[in-house]
């Protein structure tokens, strides 16, 4: 298995379009992953390597373009972009497969996503991985108007703001649909609290790297769950801790012992 991207599949939910992919082994236990946000299935998960490392170990390969990003729709209607929303196209993917129950893992806005989607479906979730996001996700992770500002800019080269300028190079980098993700980023931040994570019984483990200034911390956001485990990635920011060697080693570890309980 190599890092070009697989053949997108299309189905259709709430009147979106909804782009994925169904890769590995399709007798292989299932997981499903849930990109980021600003990126897409190739960006977060095939070209750093993921759906190689998750397929070359024995596994269904299953991801999908958010509503917003990659070949999905991109409405403009920030109404659209709550995380129980897009909760819900990761739920209605897994019924379109015939897939009763699945590892999920997301990174950043995608485990925020996870996360819903566990809350809401117990039984669809066999363990979850959050990559990029740790306490974050119940005390929020900064202000980030400035970066749908940055989105919807004239050019980068305004743009002072240094993290809307990672967020604004980042989505011309993958030739976004701009509009659509400065709607995405103004409802798709909704907090959980300390008490919907501590609900989350699936096994969780929370990998963020070292020098990311975004997620919050990964063991504090553990202490609240009742079956989750914290990993630190050394020296990694938010951008570069998605496709790490001691993250996937990590993952890879986790997901047989889960398998094995």
């Amino acid at each position: 298995m190599d890092l070009n991207p697989p053949p997108f599949s299309h189905f259709t939910h709430e009147g979106l379009d909804i782009a994925f992919f169904d890769e590995g082994d399709p007798s292989g236990a299932p997981i499903l992953l849930v990109h980021g946000f600003a990126s897409s299935a190739n960006v977060n998960w095939v070209f750093p390597g993921w759906l190689k490392t998750l397929g070359d170990a024995g596994y269904r390969v299953i991801a999908f373009d958010n509503r917003g990003h990659g070949k999905s729709s991109k409405p403009y209607d920030p109404a659209l972009y709550h995380p129980q929303q897009m909760a819900g196209d990761a739920v209605a993917l897994l019924g379109h497969l015939g897939i009763a129950e699945a590892h999920v893992m997301g990174y950043s806005m995608g485990a925020r996503i996870s996360a819903f989607l566990a809350l809401a479906h117990p039984d669809r979730v066999r363990s979850l991985v959050f990559g990029g996001l740790g306490m974050g996700m119940v005390t929020g992770v900064g202000d980030w108007d400035p970066i749908a500002d940055a989105l919807v800019a004239p050019s980068l080269d305004v743009v002072t703001h240094a993290r809307g300028r990672m967020f604004r190079a980042f989505a011309d980098q993958t030739k976004s649909d701009r509009q659509a993700l400065a709607a995405c980023i103004s409802t798709s931040r909704d907090l959980l609290t300390a008490e919907d994570m501590g609900r989350i019984d699936a096994p969780t483990l929370i990998g963020v790297g070292t020098t990311d200034d975004i997620a919050g911390s990964p063991q504090e956001l553990a202490d609240l769950m009742p079956n989750a485990c914290a990993l630190d990635i050394p020296g990694r920011d938010h951008m570069l801790a998605v496709g790490d060697r001691v993250f996937k080693k990590a993952v890879l570890e986790f997901l047989e012992e889960v398998g094995r309980a």
